[in-house]
């Protein structure tokens, strides 16, 4: 059975953590050009973090054959993931920007080769453990010369477009509506890197809008 938390009320009245997360885009650069990239992700269900009591309390929902809470942060939380990204960074401050980097639950190992960076980050991972409740599993590709981190294809060359967004523009049906073209400019913004003059380019459409 699937269970949906409204946490409306609750993220609007708790503390914005302040905590900052990596710009997506520098961590895509510090990618680039690597000869070998491995992917760390660990399954769903098995990478939340501890409640404390206190926040137990606040995700009591009830159903029909009573009331219950989450043992573990859920993902609808506000500051779920400013937390999440303080135990990552803190079990891997060492290896962070230099052979691991870190975006949440995504972990990405770079190496010029297969056997420079696995290592150290495997000695990483009793801590990770620790931290972690009941981290049982990991989805992993392994020393991978090209794959897609963040929404961007990575490779030794460089950084590309994802075939995934240039078929998301290449398929859109006729405009019909100032809607409809507000979303294609948004899908056009995401792959501004790759197109040579883009203001220019999209000028026509921003004067539409």
């Amino acid at each position: 059975m699937a269970v949906c938390i409204d946490y409306t009320n609750l993220n609007n009245a708790c503390p914005k953590d302040s905590f900052p997360l990596p710009r997506i885009d520098q961590i895509v650069d510090s990618t680039a050009g690597q000869g070998m990239l491995s992917f760390w992700t660990p399954y769903p269900d098995t990478t939340k973090s501890p409640c404390l009591r206190l926040t137990k309390k606040k995700t009591t929902f009830i159903m029909p054959h009573g009331f219950y809470c989450y043992k573990v942060m859920s993902f609808g939380l506000k500051n779920t993931g400013a937390t999440y990204q303080r135990l990552m960074t803190k079990i891997f401050k060492p290896l962070v920007g230099r052979t691991v980097e870190v975006y949440i639950d995504n972990i990405v190992v770079k190496s010029k080769n297969s056997r420079g960076a696995c290592p150290p980050f495997t000695r990483s991972l009793p801590t990770l453990k620790e931290v972690w409740h009941e981290v049982k599993s990991f989805q992993m590709r392994l020393w991978r010369k090209c794959w897609k981190i963040l929404g961007f294809m990575v490779s030794q060359r460089g950084i590309e477009v994802s075939p995934d967004q240039v078929k998301a523009v290449m398929k859109t049906p006729p405009l019909r509506s100032k809607k409809e073209l507000q979303r294609l400019t948004g899908k056009l913004v995401a792959l501004g890197r790759f197109i040579a003059r883009f203001t220019d380019e999209l000028r026509p459409f921003f004067l539409a809008i």
